[in-house]
């Protein structure tokens, strides 16, 4: 039997630009009552791309909440209701300067499943093509290339600690494995 929870109530706590908080109450399986707060967030895709020389491209930029430089793959925000796909590719281009002919899902990623509601659309792509960087305003990245075999290596010298990076990479690792992409 599956396990589950039913939403009783939902008090709204916080509501931002970015992500709203609630308290939810909840019943449980065993008939009790408990409380949950919900960050809801709109989600997000993340783009692996691949280039002729077998490298990938990077972005780093400086995270507030974590006050340092990250070194991650070019994701974004999705808008409400926007089809993940489509902000995979325009995070590409804004981020990194670059288009593709060619792309794969790489399935999904839940970030922070204990407490948030994003959900991280991973894609890959390959047959790239030069474009030029359109970055929002109160953004700032350096494009990075980095060989795919290196990467492995960075992750497991904690380099590259960013979660939807990490999962996009190895998930496209294990196609490549297979000679599926």
């Amino acid at each position: 039997m599956p396990h589950t929870e039913k939403l009783i109530s939902r008090e709204e706590i916080f509501t931002g630009r970015v992500i709203h908080v609630t308290r939810d109450t909840v019943l449980l399986e065993n008939g009790e009552e408990s409380t949950r707060e919900v960050v809801h967030h709109n989600g997000g895709a993340c783009i692996a791309a691949l280039n002729e020389k077998d490298e990938l491209y990077f972005v780093r930029q400086y995270r507030h909440a974590y006050e340092r430089e990250i070194l991650e793959l070019p994701a974004g925000k999705l808008e409400k209701g926007e089809d993940p796909f489509y902000a995979a590719k325009r995070e590409l281009t804004e981020e990194a300067g670059i288009t593709a002919d060619d792309y794969i899902s790489l399935g999904t990623f839940l970030p922070t499943c204990g407490y948030c509601t994003e959900t991280i659309y991973l894609y890959a792509a390959k047959n790239l093509h030069q474009s030029s960087q359109n970055l929002d305003a109160d953004e700032f990245v350096t494009v990075q290339k980095i060989p795919f075999a290196k990467v492995a290596e960075m992750i497991a010298a904690g380099e590259i600690n960013d979660g939807k990076t990490i999962a996009a990479y190895y998930r496209l690792a294990m196609l490549r494995q297979k000679g599926e992409f």
